[in-house]
């Protein structure tokens, strides 16, 4: 796919399905969604595999909703992209909070049906300062 705002168009898609409760409760989704080698730095500066990843997300029970805005795709090489946005949440009271900066790189893997297709290998959330 050379069209990069098509490409971008998928790519968003699969990660802000990452963001939805829906998508997290299933561990059969998200490990599609991940690559086997996913590595993630989280906000705090803790390191997640995939599994780890897989196996907080399906029990996490105090989600809040992730905004999501000012996606930017570069692409890495032919089947390595790199995105770029920034997330936000609300409190109980409307305000905006743990504002983050977050990268993540997807590359084009074979799935088990021999399709290519999207995988998020690696991931990081830098806190942004309120």
């Amino acid at each position: 796919m050379t069209d990069l705002s098509a490409l971008l168009a998928v790519i968003q898609y699969r990660e802000v399905q990452l963001h939805q409760p829906a998508t997290r409760h299933n561990p059969q989704l998200v490990s599609q969604l991940l690559h086997h080698d996913f590595t993630e730095i989280s906000r705090s500066g803790q390191c997640y595999n995939k599994r780890q990843t897989v196996d907080a997300l399906k029990i996490e029970n105090d989600y809040r909703q992730i905004f999501a805005e000012n996606f930017k795709l570069a692409m890495i090489s032919e089947d390595v992209a790199l995105l770029r946005y920034q997330t936000v949440q609300h409190d109980e009271n409307g305000r905006a909070i743990r504002r983050t900066e977050r990268a993540s790189i997807w590359v084009l893997t074979l799935s088990e049906q021999s399709e290519p297709q999207w995988q998020m290998r690696f991931h990081q959330g830098t806190a942004i300062d309120d």
